[in-house]
């Protein structure tokens, strides 16, 4: 087990949600789960928490209620070989109420931001030219990325 694992907190949807990432991210499976006993949290037999992977990354999802939100100050980077690639995840992430940001960024319908990015993006935009031109993106173009690095401009 790695040292630090992202444990996410959701209202009373963790299990939805865990459901939802195993569906977009190939090689991914649920490794364990915690529910209440008679001392609660919730009722007794309710999830309290969702141990699962991300291809292969460990996370922790928590009914924890709703006075906890996520917002733009943590994202996870999806990083992909090519432009199938970030449209695939682009369209599955937004599925079912998510919202572009900018960027490269969206937001799932369960309030998480992520990042939908070529696995090569800090060579992109690290040129006026790259940085330029994703900035005035929503879903990134890699071609379009590409053809502004190599002008650098």
């Amino acid at each position: 087990m790695p040292k630090i694992t992202p444990f996410l907190w959701f209202d009373k949807n963790a299990e939805e949600a865990v459901d939802f990432y195993l569906s977009v991210f190939p090689n991914s499976r649920r490794t364990g789960e915690l529910r209440s006993g008679e001392a609660g949290p919730g009722p007794k037999g309710s999830i309290v928490t969702i141990s699962f992977e991300l291809d292969g990354q460990p996370f922790t999802a928590l009914n924890g209620g709703p006075q906890a939100q996520f917002n733009d100050a943590i994202s996870f980077f999806v990083h992909c070989k090519d432009q199938a690639e970030i449209d695939s995840y682009w369209s599955k992430l937004l599925e079912g109420g998510g919202e572009e940001i900018a960027c490269g960024w969206l937001k799932d319908r369960f309030g998480v931001r992520w990042q939908v990015v070529p696995k090569n993006i800090m060579e992109l935009v690290n040129n006026p030219g790259g940085m330029r031109v994703m900035m005035t993106m929503k879903k990134l173009d890699i071609a379009v990325l590409q053809a502004a690095a190599k002008q650098g401009r």
